[in-house]
């Protein structure tokens, strides 16, 4: 999941679409804290562009010092959150093809047929692929299918005929911008919907026409005056060009309309509409419908025996507001947050993501001594969240503590875009209620049920019979998947988590903290098991590592040292002012 944004001025002098772009960056932070980054264009085609691994204050400085390096009317910015994929400066986007035309692209979203794209890139429109980014593949894929025109200048139909055909190489699920040197900018979504996209517009402040931005939430687009919102539909693209209206175009027919449901759960912000539907009122509708699986799930002495219902701020606040309204039970505000630690669930390593929460919350003592609390979060994943918060209640004075999900059970892996966690991690994927509530150190957990769920965001859907992503829950995916596809995502999630885990474990053995496992990893290596995790190797496979370097090294006399796996990468595309800080 990431943040993307697309902004165009009427008036192309004396305007400044970066700083605008790096505004309302700020308003998408929370859907990528991995790195960030902007690309303009100014006259003539020059394109400019800032990006950089961390959040926007870090990439842009804190005062925007950068932004005055970003020139031009238009241009397009992201918001990266981790993937299975590396996390290289070098997959910061935008990403930026010369050829044709001069191409920036922003992707959100995953494409689960990458292999079948690369081989295709390769062999046939024999296109380098310098990342393990899909998104630099889905770029290079338009580009490949925008060259079939054989023009030095290209119009809207051109554009919309290539994006036809990559529509047809693409599986998975995604929403874009892309900005042409000199031409103009682009969005396009899926044809399931699954990725968020919206487009609005404004009276220019410099002169006649209008200013347009794109948008991966709504709120990015309020809170810079644009209004007459709307969503870009399934399969849909639109392109605007400097001083024109948008003209939009259907690309690929609208297969299905079914949003990511993890949006309204977790993901976006509640002041954001997104395809009709008000996350602030779906959480709300989760609440109560929660409320009333707590009534069926536990006894009357259970019900009576909660004195409390406590948020695990700051996306459950709303749903255990209603919760404890429908309950009859006082609500509180238990937890102090600290707003400036990331999301945990995203965090490398388990003892980081422990860590993390306490940095991240603090339990106010005189909240829960003494008391039974129901801790209501939007979502349990691999639980070593929430078993953090149970022990940290029960240390402020808990005696009972009930944990109740807004989200059902979540299950299998998210293949859109989310990086929640692998199959095997996930705590729900091999245990039932009971034993996930004597995992996590809690009385009972309850969770929403799917269908309560999607009907609490379905009753506020302008459009009848509304359908939703939901293969999180249960396995049922809205795309195709290929075989092989979740075996191969486990591969790639173990080899990107290999090094770094060789790495701390180098580090525990010198700080002299290491334990029996990471001493043998240190001096070892490790090695990816066919589910992706990460194992020591056995001294066998490292002294057969040995030898076959050396026996490789002796095959290539004029090479003194194996080649080195660099710690990162920088963009090799354009000069980038984010690469040096």
């Amino acid at each position: 999941m990431c943040g993307i944004l697309a902004l165009i001025h009427a008036n192309a002098s004396g305007t400044s679409a970066a700083s605008e772009l790096h505004e309302a960056i700020y308003f998408l932070q929370h859907r990528g804290q991995d790195a960030c980054g902007i690309a303009t264009c100014a006259s003539g085609g020059h394109i400019y562009q800032c990006k950089g691994n961390g959040m926007a204050a870090k990439v842009f400085r804190d005062d925007g010092g950068r932004v005055s390096d970003l020139p031009g009317y238009m241009g397009i910015g992201h918001l990266r959150y981790p993937t299975a994929g590396s996390s290289a400066n070098a997959e910061a986007q935008p990403f930026y093809v010369n050829s044709p035309y001069g191409i920036c692209f922003a992707h959100n979203g995953n494409l689960i047929n990458a292999s079948k794209l690369k081989h295709f890139l390769d062999y046939e429109a024999h296109r380098h692929i310098n990342t393990e980014s899909d998104s630099e593949l889905m770029l290079n894929i338009f580009a490949s299918e925008l060259n079939e025109t054989g023009k030095a200048r290209v119009n809207d139909k051109d554009i919309f005929a290539a994006l036809e055909r990559m529509y047809d190489r693409c599986v998975g699920g995604w929403a874009c911008t892309a900005m042409l040197a000199g031409f103009g900018i682009i969005g396009f979504r899926d044809s399931y919907g699954i990725r968020p996209l919206v487009i609005g517009s404004r009276p220019s402040e410099h002169g006649p026409g209008m200013d347009y931005m794109m948008a991966s939430e709504s709120v990015a687009l309020d809170q810079r005056s644009f209004t007459d919102v709307k969503d870009i539909l399934p399969g849909q693209a639109v392109i605007i060009q400097k001083g024109a209206a948008p003209v939009f175009y259907q690309v690929q027919a609208q297969k299905r309309y079914a949003p990511d449901i993890f949006e309204y759960v977790y993901f976006a912000r509640p002041d954001t509409v997104i395809d009709g539907i008000s996350v602030q009122e779906s959480r709300e509708r989760m609440g109560y419908k929660l409320a009333d699986t707590i009534k069926q799930r536990l006894t009357l002495a259970e019900l009576k025996d909660i004195d409390v219902v406590i948020p695990i701020p700051e996306t459950a606040n709303t749903s255990a507001s209603c919760v404890a309204e429908r309950l009859k039970k006082p609500y509180s505000q238990g937890f102090v947050k600290n707003r400036y630690v990331f999301r945990t669930f995203i965090m490398p390593g388990q003892k980081s993501r422990e860590k993390s929460v306490r940095r991240k919350l603090n339990p106010m003592k005189i909240k829960f001594d003494g008391m039974n609390v129901l801790l209501v979060d939007d979502s349990i994943v691999r639980g070593t969240t929430s078993r953090e918060i149970v022990t940290m209640a029960r240390e402020a004075g808990a005696r009972k503590v009930y944990f109740a999900s807004c989200a059902p059970r979540i299950t299998h892996a998210h293949i859109y875009g989310i990086d929640l966690a692998s199959s095997s991690e996930l705590i729900a994927h091999h245990r039932d209620e009971d034993s996930i509530a004597a995992h996590i150190g809690a009385v009972k957990v309850i969770y929403q049920t799917l269908e309560d769920l999607k009907a609490a965001c379905a009753e506020l859907s302008p459009r009848k019979d509304q359908e939703f992503e939901v293969g999180v829950f249960c396995g049922t995916y809205v795309t195709p998947v290929e075989p092989g596809y979740f075996e191969h995502l486990e591969r790639v999630r173990g080899e990107t988590k290999k090094s770094k885990i060789v790495e701390n474990a180098r580090v525990a053995v010198v700080n002299g903290s290491a334990s029996e496992e990471e001493l043998q990893i240190a001096t070892n290596g490790a090695e990816v098991s066919g589910d992706g995790t990460v194992v020591p190797a056995s001294p066998d496979q490292a002294k057969d590592g040995i030898q076959s370097k050396r026996h490789s090294l002796a095959k290539r006399p004029m090479e003194d040292e194996s080649e080195a796996t660099p710690r990162d990468r920088m963009d090799i595309s354009l000069h980038n002012f984010g690469d040096y800080a």
